[in-house]
């Protein structure tokens, strides 16, 4: 197909939640809702904003960093999924080649990790002490698309458990910088401990959220701070607590008590009136392309369907500050057969993927 070939999407246009329309056209790359008059391709369906997978890592594995080759079949993966629309939360990978390819999702980068010494998954962070923090953030701040990721908590192998990485002050100077920068900050967190702190220092998000509690969750919505909880992720907990409960017991016990209440943390912060948007965690030990089984999670966690559905489209692209299908937008769209609204399961089988204003899948 050329570049500028003219499409006609036609059916339902899904412009909102609970706003659509019979048909939108795609001139250059762009949407447009003045019927050109050139002739044009057309396409069937259901048409909803290309998804959001809003914590993903292309460019990475369970070992680390992965070369070109690598990185292009995961986002083409993503892609073919319907994910348009990537947040890629920590990557030690230089993937900006990406950029310049008109076929391979947009992405928003928050930089590399960043961990305390010995804290995190090794080959994935930079790896530092507190009184470095500040540094370190305003260093990724430059280097990433508006977001940071620093590592909350992780197993303290003299503990036994999970326990923050970070004191108060450090993580309230380094998000001050951040924000200073014009850049906003959010945190892996599977534990109870450092969720205050984070968010009390002027968090904008956190990943997982798993330790969520009853005196936690109405603080999050207080100031508004979102969470990804990346449901198909945490379904590994059982598995990783098997794996390591012979060193680590109370850890174990501890992520299978996160696993167990997962469902009801999500609801929990939902009901408050948290913010929730679908992530996949995508590129450690999961694979790409699981967008709609995230979807499918919030539903089964209690969140209604439609709701789920605008934590990928329309809400998500909004909180990232990206375009929805509207006047002008980039033509980032996918096509379904059935209204995803009615049966979030329709995501599972894009009919057609535009990217760019080009037909991709």
């Amino acid at each position: 197909m050329s570049d500028h070939t003219v499409l006609k999407v036609e059916g339902r246009v899904l412009t909102g939640p609970d706003e659509a329309c019979d048909e939108l056209w795609v001139v250059d790359g762009r949407i447009t809702y003045e019927r050109p008059r050139a002739e044009a391709v057309t396409v069937r369906g259901w048409a909803l904003p290309g998804l959001v997978d809003a914590h993903c890592h292309v460019g990475l594995d369970r070992h680390g960093p992965v070369d070109a080759a690598t990185s292009e079949k995961q986002a083409l993966a993503d892609r073919d999924a319907g994910a348009l629309l990537i947040r890629d939360a920590g990557s030690p990978s230089d993937t900006r080649w990406i950029d310049d390819r008109d076929d391979l999702p947009k992405i928003i980068r928050a930089g590399r990790h960043i961990a305390r010494t010995r804290r995190y998954i090794r080959n994935y962070a930079h790896e530092i002490e507190p009184g470095d923090l500040t540094a370190y953030v305003a260093r990724e701040a430059r280097r990433g698309d508006g977001w940071v990721k620093l590592v909350g908590d992780w197993i303290d192998r003299e503990e036994g458990d999970l326990t923050a990485c970070w004191p108060r002050g450090a993580v309230e100077a380094a998000i001050d910088e951040a924000h200073r920068l014009g850049a906003r900050v959010t945190a892996h967190c599977f534990a109870e401990d450092s969720l205050r702190d984070l968010v009390e220092a002027g968090i904008d998000c956190i990943e997982h959220a798993t330790g969520l509690t009853e005196e936690t969750v109405p603080l999050f919505a207080e100031r508004g701070v979102a969470i990804v909880p990346t449901l198909v992720n945490i379904a590994t907990f059982p598995h990783l607590a098997d794996g390591g409960e012979a060193r680590f017991p109370r850890w174990a016990a501890h992520m299978r008590r996160l696993h167990e209440r997962r469902y009801d943390t999500v609801r929990a912060a939902y009901d408050a009136g948290v913010p929730v948007f679908v992530g996949t965690d995508a590129g450690g030990s999961l694979a790409h392309g699981l967008v709609a089984d995230e979807v499918g999670e919030l539903v089964r966690a209690g969140i209604p369907p439609v709701e789920a559905l605008s934590a990928t489209t329309w809400g998500a692209r909004r909180w990232l500050g990206r375009p929805v299908l509207e006047e002008g937008a980039p033509a980032d769209l996918v096509v379904y057969d059935e209204d995803p609204r009615a049966d979030v399961r329709a995501l599972a089988g894009p009919r057609r993927v535009v990217l760019n204003g080009r037909i991709v899948g």
